[in-house]
């Protein structure tokens, strides 16, 4: 007996984010894939949950900021993450035969027709 694959979990990074296309392409037809990187969801994801990136850029560029102007990078403060988006594409879903519940769908910040 051959076991078969039912769904690909995946961390987003820079090198996969660098070849979403290509990924997107051997995974999305066939399996259900699920990751952290939201731009994902667009590629194809059929569920992605992770911190807003352009939150993380805008934080990012905030600290950025308080450097140049003279703040000790050693004394500024470290901020976790605390909004994390759920975002769900019914097309990919369909396209691979899978319902997906209704309680996720209401959890859901974003849904993709």
């Amino acid at each position: 007996d051959r076991l078969h694959d039912q769904v690909l979990m995946m961390s987003a990074t820079p090198f996969t984010n660098m070849h979403r296309a290509a990924i997107m392409n051997l995974v999305a037809r066939r399996l259900p894939f699920i990751t952290d990187g939201t731009e994902w969801a667009k590629a194809g994801a059929v569920i992605t949950y992770a911190p807003n990136t352009l939150t993380l850029y805008r934080r990012s560029a905030s600290y950025v900021d308080k450097i140049l102007r003279g703040a000790n990078a050693g004394d500024l403060p470290i901020e976790q993450v605390s909004k994390f988006e759920l975002i769900v594409n019914l097309k990919a879903a369909a396209a691979l035969g899978i319902t997906v519940p209704q309680s996720i769908l209401l959890r859901a910040d974003e849904i993709i027709q």
